[in-house]
């Protein structure tokens, strides 16, 4: 094979939890896709799922004849989204020839036409950019908020007061950058459709698995860029992404359910990693009096309710005020 044939060789690792049906028809959904794509490998990783999803995803390989493209791993335990794609990626590096390329890609997500080889045909045009991402967008085309800035105390302050002066004045410091139409060098994209070259993983190691979920692909991103790797939004790459219906956490068109402790301890280590606990403890106070002025301001002006169950009484509870972090640890780098 020449280096050339194995260049845009790739990898996709899908980590599922329950949900069945939605890693089936994300898997049907690369199927025609594979063309324009040789030699791509697809890794589902399911984390030990207690309602025998993993036994349905084996079971639609075998049937609909994906075995020469697509493999299950039963993963031991449920460790999480970035433990789920560390599985995968340390398959990819223990072969012979590893792709140079990985696409985590959420199991709750449908692969427009071309969106591979476009996202591909970028990393590959650009080798500076280390990790790329495309669009997201709802069954309908409409697209969703899928690039950002980092977090940090100022933007995390707007973001919870929601007053449309102030995120005016500071739009160049909010986290969302809006809904880009061509690409564009982003701080992050989400990590439902996230392309990271091996040459990454190879500087900066694998994922961070004591993030649960959420903030994995922050972390990682943020690592990467600090490594001197550039990180782009790419619109025209395009999928369907079923908003929350992995997880089950942020389901659109439901009531809004209790954040989860684990998004809470992400976002504490998060900030404490990246910029120490005395910050991380200063930018949760001020979320702290910004969420619950941002809320009466919503009543007043008669904008929907963005209120989530026991969220104050949760954050501070979960908070860098109260809780010292662990001492940052790197994500462990392969030994293969």
């Amino acid at each position: 094979m020449t280096a050339e044939a194995k260049s845009d060789r790739l990898l996709i690792s899908i980590v599922a939890w329950k949900g069945a049906d939605l890693t089936i028809d994300c898997l049907r959904s690369i199927e025609p896709e594979l063309d324009s794509v040789p030699g791509t490998r697809v890794i589902v990783v399911d984390n030990a799922s207690p309602d025998g999803s993993a036994d349905r995803v084996a079971a639609a390989i075998a049937e609909n004849h994906w075995g020469s493209w697509a493999t299950l791993i039963r993963a031991p335990r449920n460790g999480g989204f970035a433990a789920g794609n560390n599985i995968a990626i340390r398959e990819m590096l223990a072969e012979a020839q590893p792709a140079e390329f990985c696409l985590l890609l959420n199991p709750d997500t449908l692969v427009r036409p071309g969106a591979l080889r476009i996202l591909l045909d970028f990393l590959i045009a650009h080798p500076k950019v280390g990790i790329a991402g495309g669009r997201s967008e709802d069954r309908d085309a409409t697209p969703q908020m899928c690039c950002f800035r980092f977090p940090n105390a100022v933007n995390e302050w707007l973001g919870y007061l929601g007053i449309g002066v102030l995120d005016r004045l500071f739009h160049r410091h909010l986290t969302r950058v809006g809904i880009p139409e061509q690409p564009r060098e982003v701080d992050w994209v989400s990590g439902a459709f996230m392309l990271i070259r091996k040459a990454v993983i190879d500087d900066i190691g694998l994922m961070d698995e004591t993030y649960f979920l959420y903030f994995e692909e922050t972390d990682y991103t943020r690592r990467a860029r600090l490594a001197g790797w550039g990180c782009w939004h790419v619109p025209q790459a395009r999928i369907v992404h079923l908003v929350g219906q992995s997880s089950g956490v942020t389901v659109r068109g439901q009531p809004r359910k209790r954040v989860p402790r684990y998004w809470f301890e992400s976002r504490r280590r998060y900030f404490a990693t990246h910029h120490g606990r005395l910050y991380a403890a200063a930018a949760d106070l001020g979320v702290i009096l910004c969420y619950p002025v941002g809320r009466l301001l919503d009543v007043l002006r008669g904008k929907p309710n963005r209120s989530t169950p026991n969220f104050l009484s949760d954050f501070v509870r979960y908070s860098a005020l109260f809780h010292a972090e662990a001492t940052p640890r790197m994500a462990p780098r392969s030994s293969v």
